[in-house]
């Protein structure tokens, strides 16, 4: 049994996470300090430096969150694009860059993005963008990890469990079940893969 940080537990994607990570020892982080185990910020150094000291041992770091701005490009701004960019990518990036100090030996992070960078839709550039970002960075970082760690992301398209959210933004989507996104989870904790992303699509 691992112990596993779960960003974003709460989430429509965070409870797909938890499908695939149920025997292991799990520990809940988010903004909300009622919500969770532990609060966390990740777009703030600090917050995800004193998570992990309050931690203090685990084996893998699961993220399911990441703020997206959509607006059609023409019209958005470089505050909405920062947004993006502070959270969906940069969050992630210091979720490795900091967690590395931390992470147990051959431990294992596992980021989230999603099919707008393989599929686009309108109004949806920065997510496609930080998405993109996000699986060349573990393409790449997975030949740089010390003492055996591992870092793969999940790129899925929308959940049916999220379709009454996302549906009507996406028309000739195909929506999958949480449960086959916990498998990918499940597979990217508990296999020895690393610096892949894995797509998960109708």
């Amino acid at each position: 049994m691992k112990t596993i940080i779960l960003i974003g537990a709460n989430g429509k994607m965070g409870q797909a996470a938890l499908t695939g990570l149920g025997k292991h020892k799990v520990i809940t982080a988010g903004r909300s300090a009622d919500s969770y185990d532990f609060q966390v910020d990740i777009t703030s150094e600090a917050s995800l430096r004193k998570l992990y000291e309050d931690v203090g041992h685990f084996d893998a770091v699961v993220n399911t969150v990441g703020v997206c701005e959509y607006a059609n490009f023409t019209e958005m701004t470089e505050e909405q694009w920062m947004s993006t960019i502070l959270s969906k990518m940069m969050g992630q990036i210091n979720i490795v860059r900091i967690g590395q100090e931390y992470i147990a030996d051959k431990g294992s992070f596992t980021l989230i993005t999603g099919i707008l960078n393989t599929k686009p839709i309108p109004f949806a550039i920065a997510d496609a963008t930080t998405s993109g970002a996000i699986d060349t960075f573990v393409k790449c970082v997975a030949f740089e990890m010390p003492r055996g760690i591992r870092v793969n992301s999940i790129n899925p398209t929308v959940l049916e469990e999220a379709w009454d959210v996302y549906g009507e933004m996406m028309p000739g989507f195909e929506p999958v079940p949480g449960k086959l996104v916990g498998k990918a989870f499940e597979r990217s904790v508990d296999g020895f893969i690393t610096g892949q992303v894995i797509f998960v699509d109708a």
